[in-house]
């Protein structure tokens, strides 16, 4: 994940990477203006984010999401 082009926070609390989004999900990234869409495979939008482009970003915002993989599912918690 360190080419990972950033991460974001997802609707769970949890830390992704833009480039392993998880289920069959994919990220269109703003880099200037620090922003993450993630799409569904047929272009719809299902949730927005910050984009930080580095861990280190994310502990200097104060941030303390744990980072997951791909393979950890968005549904709702337990």
């Amino acid at each position: 994940m360190a080419d990972a082009q950033g991460y974001f926070v997802d609707w769970n609390g949890n830390l992704r990477s833009t480039d392993d989004p998880g289920e069959d999900f994919t990220c269109d990234v703003d880099n200037v203006a620090r922003y993450v869409a993630v799409m569904t495979p047929r272009g719809t939008l299902v949730h927005e984010a910050t984009l930080y482009r580095t861990l280190e970003d994310i502990v200097k915002a104060g941030i303390k999401s744990q980072l997951v993989p791909g393979t950890v599912s968005w549904g709702k918690p337990d």
